[in-house]
């Protein structure tokens, strides 16, 4: 070793990355005693006990081996069923990949497709770690900002102008995480006129496709002509409240698959073994407890709603996954300034909108994985805050 410090071997484009601003807030609630998390994007509830017996019964069978690359061909069928309810047909054996979470399955995604100096076209807010796996990928990610005034829904007309001669894929995820927005099938298709114009590519993340509470959900690549351009990503942690077991997958043609899959073998080589037998367990048998989180969420989401205009927040109704995204730009602070201001001063953490990217700024992430009683006396704490900066702004105008 030279005198260097080893921050001088760090490749440059990993030391440019900014943290998780999630983690941050996550790890700063985490500090602190009395605090009500309404920050971490994390089921509230325990693995359904059916689905954790199947683990335990598998490792009473002793399954502690290895797996396919592709993962348990039984499992890759039950994932084909659920997707053939979604009105698309997949291959098990050749078009479907089980994935160590769906954040393996996005960065084995990108890998594939992505050469150096190709832009990613990605609808903001979104989930923190897209811009920057694009980056790691060697992609430019193009941001494309979405507003409350549009539900956060993405326009084809706001989706064509971003175009550019180096677009490449275009990556989406509704229901969205941070803002809860939902698109239905006459918006999705407006996309996909302006998807197969420019021969663009998608990255398809519905992880949240089963917590839909207005309407039904669309998978994209069941559009006209979407299939063979589409790879769908998803997986188990939120539906089933499975988010430590770290399952998910890929589907798509063929020669995506097969390509994602030489990348898996040599980084991951399989998913866990015991994973992947509770999460058959999952969606051969899971409906019914799904189902009855999801009722929990909704009422929650309605709770929250009521409660933001009851204490004259501005917030948008989202229409799926677990997050509402109200408007605090008429406090004076920024998102980070209020989030930061709230967890110090009431001990409620939320996220400041920034983190998820353009069109963040002036909203701050709620989410409402947690239980009836702790969301109550978030809001409580909340119009608290709220009343005490209103009045303080009013004394300030008078001095």
């Amino acid at each position: 070793m030279t005198d260097r410090t080893w921050s001088h071997y760090i490749n440059p484009t990993v030391k440019a990355i900014p943290p998780s601003g999630i983690r941050r807030f996550f790890d700063l609630a985490a500090e602190m005693e009395g605090v009500i998390s309404l920050g971490v994007g994390e089921p509230d509830f325990v693995t359904p006990w059916h689905i954790r017996e199947a683990c335990i019964y598998s490792l009473h069978k002793g399954s502690t081996t290895y797996t396919s690359n592709h993962g348990l061909l039984e499992l890759r069928e039950e994932i084909t069923k659920y997707l053939g309810t979604q009105g698309v047909q997949y291959n098990p054996r050749s078009e479907v990949l089980v994935t160590v979470g769906v954040s393996e399955a996005l960065d084995l995604a990108l890998r594939t497709l992505i050469c150096p100096g190709d832009e990613v076209l990605i609808p903001t807010p979104c989930y923190v770690s897209y811009i920057p796996c694009t980056t790691l990928a060697g992609g430019v990610p193009v941001t494309i900002p979405t507003s409350m005034e549009d539900d956060f829904r993405l326009t084809a007309d706001k989706l064509e102008a971003a175009i550019t001669p180096k677009s490449k894929v275009l990556l989406l995820c509704f229901p969205n995480n941070p803002t809860g927005a939902i698109m239905n099938r006459e918006e999705l298709l407006k996309i996909s006129e302006v998807v197969a114009k420019h021969d663009l590519l998608v990255i398809s993340d519905e992880i949240y496709d089963r917590l839909t509470y207005i309407g039904q959900h669309t998978c994209f690549a069941s559009l006209p002509g979407m299939r063979d351009r589409t790879i769908v990503l998803n997986g188990f942690s939120k539906a089933y409240a499975m988010t430590g077991w770290r399952l998910g997958y890929a589907a798509a043609q063929g020669d995506f698959i097969g390509a994602m899959t030489k990348i898996h073998q040599y980084t991951m080589l399989c998913a866990p073994i015991t994973a992947q037998m509770s999460a058959m367990e999952a969606l051969r048998h899971g409906k019914t407890p799904m189902e009855n989180m999801v009722a929990h969420y909704n009422r929650r989401r309605r709770l929250m709603l009521q409660g933001f205009k009851e204490i004259g927040l501005p917030c948008f109704e989202p229409g799926g996954a677990f997050y509402v995204f109200p408007y605090i730009g008429d406090t004076g602070l920024t998102s980070a300034e209020f989030a930061e201001a709230l967890l110090l001063e009431e001990k409620v953490a939320v996220i400041p909108g920034d983190v998820f990217g353009p069109g963040g700024e002036g909203c701050v992430r709620c989410s409402y994985a947690s239980s009836v009683e702790d969301l109550t006396e978030a809001l409580r704490r909340l119009g608290r805050f709220l009343k005490r900066r209103n009045i303080t702004q009013k004394q300030i105008a008078t001095l």
